[in-house]
């Protein structure tokens, strides 16, 4: 049975070779998680004098949670219809992720701009308290959910398969432009976090998306092939 299983995998393996790059996430979510575990108390604290000016508002928890949809379908929808799409979308969300990783561990962060109360209480601000109650507010910039928010429009907007689907990237779009806002609006994020987010996406995704890889790779080999001649 253990045969049949391992042959069944590298078959599928063979076939589907730019699924493995989802391996990814073996690496990323243990080192995610250490960093939720340790990084509690003593920490650099983002602050930003705006911060205060934005006011705490329960609604937007429904964008914040829509980003978890948006991402997989995003990977997902790529990887089934558009291979170069999809490797360069996983190209800017991994690099961005692991730099995030990066700047965790080496500079821990975190906030104190959640409410201690809560003014109301309803369906929205049940579904925040939870989010409060199981994310630190720890971990914080370049945000995660801006960047990756980011990457995905991006990949939407760039792909031919959307240029005459105006729902599509518009929609994709305004999910964008709202889940960035729900960071700030939530009291998740601090307006710094949302603008590194911002920045480090247009930074990668100008290097992967106006790159000529093919160029590149191709001089790689060129010279890989005149070392083994000489």
């Amino acid at each position: 049975m253990k045969t049949k299983t391992r042959e069944a995998f590298f078959t599928f393996a063979s076939k589907n070779r730019h699924f493995l790059i989802m391996i990814y996430w073996l690496f990323y979510l243990p080192w995610f998680d250490y960093l939720e575990r340790t990084v509690t108390t003593h920490f650099h604290v983002i602050h930003m004098a705006i911060d205060d000016y934005i006011p705490f508002c329960e609604y937007f928890i429904v964008p914040y949670l829509l980003w978890f949809g948006y991402v997989a379908w995003g990977i997902l929808y790529f990887y089934f219809k558009d291979r170069e799409e999809y490797l360069k979308l996983c190209a800017v969300l991994f690099t961005g992720m692991t730099i995030f990783l990066i700047i965790s561990t080496v500079y821990p962060n975190g906030h104190y701009l959640r409410p201690d109360v809560y003014e109301r209480d309803n369906i929205f601000v049940s579904l925040v308290r939870w989010l409060h109650a199981t994310d630190t507010p720890t971990n914080l910039f370049p945000s995660i959910h801006v960047y990756n928010s980011i990457a995905v429009n991006a990949a939407v907007w760039h792909s031919s398969r959307f240029k005459q689907n105006r729902m599509v990237r518009f929609g994709s779009a305004a999910l964008m432009v709202s889940i960035v806002l729900a960071t700030m609006f939530l009291k998740q994020h601090s307006v710094f976090d949302v603008v590194t987010g911002i920045a480090l996406a247009v930074f990668l995704y100008s290097i992967v998306y106006n790159a000529n890889w093919a160029q590149v790779f191709g001089r790689l080999q060129r010279q890989k092939v005149r070392r083994r001649i000489s």
